[in-house]
């Protein structure tokens, strides 16, 4: 397991216990580091056995954290110490439930094609976080962008978000990167996340690649975990706007790459600065 650390404070902690009713095998957990101040998970590592600490050398942003991590474990698996097929990425602000690993574990052997296997995500409230998604287009994205909070129930959102059926395994476009068994093939044969996004996004076009190389992303409902969103970047607010924005345009100008298209990435790149400016504004009012 591959966990991306950023003072995690006790959210770690009730992360690392609730690995223990996860699955019936025994975990090695790296903490992949990027420049935590609060010294859990320095601490995490000293006292508790299958943890490891690795600093990544700054705050690198999820997918550069992620894929640190990943090297890490690549020695251990080509040792022959971990599973050779499968490593599971997770946020530390997520709880397992009972017997979600295994779950997870169960379906992608059932299932060859899956490069990614993802949970069932509540929100401390008990409400169900849609985590099985559309890929983003620029139409959907565009009509979510801008009416999600003002007219939730558009169609647009809810082509996007695929809400309507999270009771039922099936494949998505993406998963939520909050926690997602991988694949080691898939991933290897991706080239693991895109380093240039440095927060959100990463998981969308980590599953978006997955597809175009011809695996499958399923999510799967037997599996359960509660995630505690946005404790990392719940202070820095005014800091991830851009890089949302900036990650959103970085996803659909890479798919809208032909000389043709120009005037779309224009446009969109215009937009987003001006919806990330409107923002920041509205945020700053707020405080």
């Amino acid at each position: 397991m591959v966990t991306v650390t950023y003072s995690p404070g006790d959210f770690l902690t009730r992360f690392l216990d609730s690995l223990a009713a996860a699955t019936t095998r025994g975990t090695l957990t790296v903490l992949a580091d990027n420049g935590s101040t609060d010294g859990a998970p320095e601490a995490a590592a000293q006292r508790r056995s299958g943890v490891e600490f690795l600093a990544t050398g700054g705050n690198l942003g999820y997918g550069s954290g992620m894929n640190a991590g990943a090297r890490h474990l690549r020695a251990r698996r080509e040792a022959g110490e971990i599973d050779p097929e499968f490593f599971l990425v997770s946020n530390p602000d997520v709880e397992f439930g009972p017997g979600a690993i295994d779950e997870l574990l169960a379906c992608a052997r059932r299932l060859p094609s899956a490069a990614a296997v993802g949970p069932r995500i509540r929100e401390p409230d008990g409400s169900i976080y849609p985590s099985a998604r559309a890929v983003p287009t620029v139409g959907n994205g565009v009509g979510h962008a801008l009416f999600s909070r003002v007219w939730p129930g558009n169609p647009w959102s809810r082509a996007y978000r695929q809400a309507e059926d999270m009771d039922a395994e099936r494949t998505a476009g993406w998963l939520s990167g909050s926690c997602l068994l991988v694949r080691w093939e898939a991933f290897d044969a991706v080239g693991g996340f895109d380093e240039r996004y440095f927060m959100y996004l990463e998981d969308v076009d980590l599953g978006d690649r997955f597809t175009r190389a011809g695996y499958d992303n399923v999510y799967c409902p037997a599996a359960e975990i509660t995630h505690a969103q946005g404790h990392a970047t719940e202070n820095h607010s005014q800091a991830m706007l851009p890089a949302h924005h900036a990650s959103a345009y970085s996803f659909q100008a890479d798919r809208l790459s032909a000389w043709w298209q120009a005037p779309v990435r224009w446009a969109l790149r215009a937009g987003l600065k001006a919806r990330a400016a409107a923002a920041i504004a509205l945020t700053r009012r707020s405080v």
